[in-house]
């Protein structure tokens, strides 16, 4: 009787490539095919980690957030607005959606104004961190090795207190009888003491000093990677410092400024403790209205529709950034 192809056990005994076919018997496609399945499953599960993240954490409560801005308020309830999906007695479902919340806000002037307050404070305060930290990040990638690990330590300090603390600490420092003005009048500098709390100075210096590492790192992280050959180049032909800067060094560093600028601008323009402790009580912002509305008129609809407005505002920024960086990258693969 003929055998169409060598047994295992003529693998095992006879012929040059023996253990070939021991391998594929012991391993063959069906073990392969279980490998090959366990490991892609174990691929997706790792990846939708993340999703699942985001699904469970900023999906939902944003899709919470979005139905209860089109409820119906109901000032005895509990909670305090009506649910939009119901059952009637006659067994019908009424699907009620509201757009009041919405329309209140963009015809009411105290949120009108809250909103251009609340842009031009968060474009005031990047601006000035960029001011501010572009010439720090510039000197920790500009130095040696040992000088940078500790000044991108000394960045990093403040954040190992509390935010609540550090804002406080600037009350002592600015206030009528603060060490600024002790120190100020002690020199000889002034006559009275400068009134500096309750201002939009102090709005300014609490969201600057709050939210320069945000500034720093990201334009830091860019300017490290600068290639120096490049300004080495620019010096042989002639151009200056500053022609060097303007030219070479500005331009590479644009997507960290576009980084650093999104990262302190979104958390600037919802910004709640600093405005609240430092700020003037004639000059609202947007979180401190979502804040009233939630907590002391109950209205929840109301400010879950400011909340939702907020959301939609800071999508501008993003997606101006997703497009210069998307420029980018199709620069670079040319």
């Amino acid at each position: 009787m003929s055998q169409s192809g060598p047994s295992r056990s003529q693998g095992f005994s006879s012929g040059n490539h023996g253990w070939l076919w021991d391998l594929f018997f012991r391993f063959g496609p069906p073990r392969w095919s279980r490998y090959i399945r366990n490991y892609w499953y174990g691929q997706r599960l790792v990846i939708s980690v993340p999703f699942l993240w985001l699904i469970v954490f900023f999906l939902v409560p944003f899709l919470i957030v979005l139905k209860i801005s089109l409820s119906e308020f109901a000032p005895l309830g509990r909670p305090p607005y009506e649910p939009i999906v119901r059952f009637l007695e006659n067994g019908a479902l009424q699907i009620k959606l509201l757009f009041s919340s919405y329309v209140y806000l963009l015809h009411e002037p105290l949120y009108v104004s809250a909103w251009i307050y609340s842009v031009k404070v968060a474009l005031v305060s990047t601006l000035l961190c960029l001011l501010v930290g572009y010439p720090m990040a510039y000197a920790i990638a500009r130095s040696s090795p040992a000088t940078r690990n500790v000044l991108l330590m000394l960045v990093m300090l403040p954040f190992w207190t509390s935010f609540l603390l550090r804002v406080y600490a600037w009350i002592g420092l600015l206030k009528t009888d603060g060490v600024i003005n002790n120190v100020l009048l002690a020199l000889g500098i002034i006559d009275t003491p400068l009134v500096m709390m309750n201002t939009n100075f102090a709005v300014y210096v609490g969201i600057v000093y709050s939210y320069l590492p945000f500034m720093i790192l990201p334009l830091y992280a860019n300017l490290e990677k600068h290639d120096l050959t490049l300004l080495e180049a620019a010096a042989d032909l002639g151009a200056g410092p500053v022609r060097r800067f303007l030219s070479i060094t500005l331009p590479l560093s644009f997507p960290g400024i576009m980084a650093g600028s999104l990262l302190v601008f979104i958390p600037a323009v919802g910004e709640y403790v600093i405005p609240s402790l430092l700020g003037r009580s004639d000059q609202l912002m947007v979180a401190t209205l979502l804040s009233d509305e939630f907590f002391r008129n109950r209205d929840w609809p109301r400010a879950s529709a400011v909340a939702i407005a907020m959301l939609l505002l800071l999508l501008v920024p993003i997606m101006i950034f997703q497009h210069f960086q998307n420029r980018e990258l199709k620069a670079e693969r040319r």
